[in-house]
């Protein structure tokens, strides 16, 4: 690990309680051997490590808990260590805890006991069962055949959400530090039957979309940004949309800071794509979805090292 890489480590937050003996630690940082870039990578819905207690507590499958994963996710974007960028992965499975929500939007149905007056109780994510802890997966089945303790709930949160995104805010005060500016890349996947752009929906045209570009309507970053990704991904012949039908979560919102020199973009990959969704396994084509990506976020970073990128009239000189 390059020396840089330490430097993020020291505002870690210690002696958190422990949560699960599968989770010694809540993430991965895979770190560049020089770190060269300003992108900061964060596979947040990615983990595929699911606890014995927990699944032992669940009347779901396997296979049915992992609907809501994005699966190898964090193998699409690994290459984000070629052009000097860090690489974060959640361990633990969105349907244990989900990192781009807010770190108390919890769900009164899934506790026994009264919450704490600062959780967020009334969240359209909430009213779904899909809280900072879920309670339903997939289509809408519901994880847990009681309810969970307080305590419990409160332990997920202090152990595994709030050190990964301690980790995330240290590798973007590092990239900032460093260059100038940060430029979190937050990387998530979605079911390939519900990947239809609704415009054209309206128009009785029925095509899916293979990539959904969320910067929260512009609001979390430069236009130049977000109008080099799209565009090149076109170029590759991908159908892709802006903020429609994802604009970006928590995450996003959260990071995206673009007049402090903090920028957050999600990129929302269509999982058919590079998987059987049937079997969660990788397909033929994953290794070119992969190295397209890996020459999409190439050409970003140079755009951002050459100052190109941080322009939001890039789009209306082109045009």
């Amino acid at each position: 690990m390059n020396e840089g890489a330490r430097d993020w480590r020291e505002s870690i937050p210690r002696g958190l309680p422990a949560c699960e003996p599968e989770f010694e630690q809540a993430f991965d940082v895979f770190e560049p051997s020089d770190l060269l870039s300003p992108l900061v990578f964060s596979s947040p819905h990615s983990g595929r490590i699911y606890p014995a207690r927990f699944l032992a507590a669940t009347p779901l499958d396997a296979s049915t808990l992992r609907r809501s994963e994005d699966a190898y996710v964090d193998d699409l974007f690994a290459p984000a260590a070629a052009i000097g960028a860090p690489l974060l992965c959640a361990r633990f499975p969105r349907a244990y805890l989900d990192l781009n929500r807010e770190p108390y939007e919890l769900d009164p149905k899934l506790f026994g006991g009264a919450l704490p007056h600062f959780a967020n109780t009334r969240s359209l994510r909430v009213a779904a069962g899909l809280g900072t802890i879920p309670r339903v997966v997939a289509d809408a089945r519901e994880i847990y055949g009681q309810r969970l303790s307080l305590e419990e709930g409160l332990q997920r949160i202090e152990s595994l959400y709030k050190p990964y995104h301690a980790a995330l805010r240290a590798l973007m005060e590092r990239a900032a530090n460093r260059f100038g500016v940060a430029v979190l890349i937050d990387c998530h996947s979605m079911p390939s039957n519900g990947a239809r752009d609704p415009m054209l929906a309206a128009r009785g045209d029925k095509r899916r979309i293979d990539f959904v570009i969320g910067d929260r309507y512009g609001a979390s970053a430069s236009t130049g940004m977000v109008d080099i990704v799209e565009d090149r991904l076109r170029h590759r012949g991908y159908h892709v949309t802006r903020n429609r039908p994802y604009a970006g979560g928590f995450i996003t919102e959260h990071y995206g800071k673009p007049a402090a020199g903090w920028h957050a973009i999600q990129i929302e990959v269509s999982r058919g794509l590079y998987m059987d969704e049937a079997t969660i396994e990788k397909n033929r084509r994953f290794e070119a979805v992969a190295r397209d990506l890996a020459e999409v976020i190439a050409e970003l970073a140079r755009d951002v090292h050459t100052g190109e990128a941080l322009s939001g009239e890039r789009r209306a000189a082109a045009e």
